[in-house]
């Protein structure tokens, strides 16, 4: 027999308390509430007046740049049409084109406002090949450091963001303002 342990080796918590304002921000769950559609990207485009709580970043006529909520690493951007569609090829070639602008822009934004090492810049089609959200398709635009992956993933199978989304929405619209 083996001492071997197959518990995962590090700390059993990582103290958060930044989240505390998130939490209560959420107030008490409506059950009366109308359920949102399969795409929270389309519950997101059709209330623009949410943008800043949605962490929307950019907004044109077709599509929209946000902040992904549950990021691989700060400052992790979504882009995504605000006409839901399961694959690249379902969308008009119109379309695609500004698909493709929007993510030269969340590429553009991401260099300019945290100056990353690299970026991974991909879509995940279909639920086989990652999609979290397989009925809208969307880009990620995913800023990389050396050394962002390092043991506290490895060995306690935990990401570390280091920046809460709203002061990177706020670093972002900040980096819009100077573009414009």
């Amino acid at each position: 027999m083996s001492s071997h342990s197959t518990q995962p080796q590090g700390p059993r918590s990582l103290h958060a308390p930044w989240r505390q304002q998130y939490l209560e921000s959420l107030g008490p769950t409506d059950t009366s509430a109308k359920p949102a559609s399969a795409s929270f990207f389309v519950d997101y485009w059709q209330r623009p007046d949410l943008d800043e709580a949605n962490h929307v970043i950019v907004r044109s006529e077709q599509g929209m740049i946000l902040l992904n909520a549950f990021p691989y690493t700060g400052g992790h951007l979504l882009v995504a049409l605000g006409e839901a569609r399961p694959t690249l090829l379902d969308y008009s070639p119109a379309q695609r084109a500004e698909l493709w602008r929007l993510t030269d822009l969340a590429a553009e934004l991401a260099q300019r406002t945290l100056q990353p090492q690299g970026l991974n810049i991909g879509i995940n089609q279909g639920r086989a090949a990652g999609a979290g959200v397989p009925t809208h398709l969307h880009v990620h635009v995913v800023p990389r450091w050396s050394g962002d992956v390092n043991f506290i993933n490895v060995v306690g199978e935990v990401r570390i963001i280091s920046s809460s989304l709203d002061v990177m929405a706020a670093r972002y619209r900040a980096a819009v303002g100077r573009r414009e």
